[in-house]
């Protein structure tokens, strides 16, 4: 079976090389970089087997993207202290969202209605837009960049109609294929990232969210704002996106 390799991070600028990932199954971790060759390097080496490859590591990137405990431990928050972290952020809360389908969505009344085709009625003053409106009233930014499928699901549908609630109580949303999404090796987990400084992972059972996991390791964070400004920069604004969509379908 493959490996599911995560890319952790590089220190060499856009050529790719060297380069960290890793294993999400086993935790090893695997390193792309220049082969170790020359008979006057390798036979300075001990014990090396047949099937083992060897490659130069630059110190800084270890130190700058290597784990630092041996073992990671989670950190799982409750909803309502994720719930709050939406009013007392800062500055900014950056949003990727990546799944096909979400069961929080499909129990709302809005949704049955767009399924049913029939305008989807968004409340704009109930308590999420009337927090969403006092948060971005203060000047704090929330963005999103959602994942399409081409063609789209009826999830995905239903988001991108739903931008225009986003847009109207202060969020910006763009939206990005995911044919483009993997060329730019964005990863396929959602997850919340407040003032570049602390990230919530969102863990899913199914389509049903059922944990966060809070993380503060610079490392992961750092990895996180990559992620962010590649999608952001590559992702259209979700009025623009909706017209590739319908000419799409």
């Amino acid at each position: 079976m493959a490996r599911r390799l995560r890319y952790v991070g590089t220190n060499s600028g856009n050529n790719g090389c060297p380069t960290l990932y890793e294993d999400l199954d086993t935790g090893e971790f695997v390193v792309q970089g220049t082969a170790l060759i020359d008979p006057a390097d390798t036979d300075q080496l001990r014990n090396v087997e047949p099937h083992e490859g060897l490659v130069a590591v630059p110190r800084e990137l270890l130190a700058m993207f290597g784990p630092k405990d041996a073992e990671r431990v989670p950190v799982i928050i409750g909803f309502d202290e994720f719930d709050a972290m939406f009013e007392t952020f800062e500055h900014t809360a950056w949003r990727l969202e990546t799944r096909r389908a979400y069961r929080d969505d499909e129990v709302t009344d809005t949704y049955r209605r767009f399924v049913d085709g029939q305008p989807a009625d968004y409340d704009l003053d109930d308590a999420w837009c009337a927090s969403r409106r006092e948060q971005s009233a203060q000047g704090k930014r929330f963005e999103r960049v959602r994942i399409m499928d081409n063609p789209p699901t009826i999830g995905q549908l239903y988001l991108l109609d739903g931008a225009r609630r986003n847009a109207a109580v202060g969020e910006t949303v763009r939206s990005l294929w995911r044919a483009d999404a993997e060329r730019l090796q964005l990863p396929r987990e959602d997850f919340w990232l407040f003032d570049s400084r602390v990230l919530a992972c969102l863990l899913f059972d199914g389509d049903a969210l059922v944990g966060v996991e809070l993380v503060t390791d610079p490392v992961e964070v750092g990895r996180a704002c990559q992620i962010r400004d590649a999608a952001w920069h590559h992702a259209l604004p979700f009025e623009e996106f909706a017209t590739q969509v319908t000419s799409a379908m």
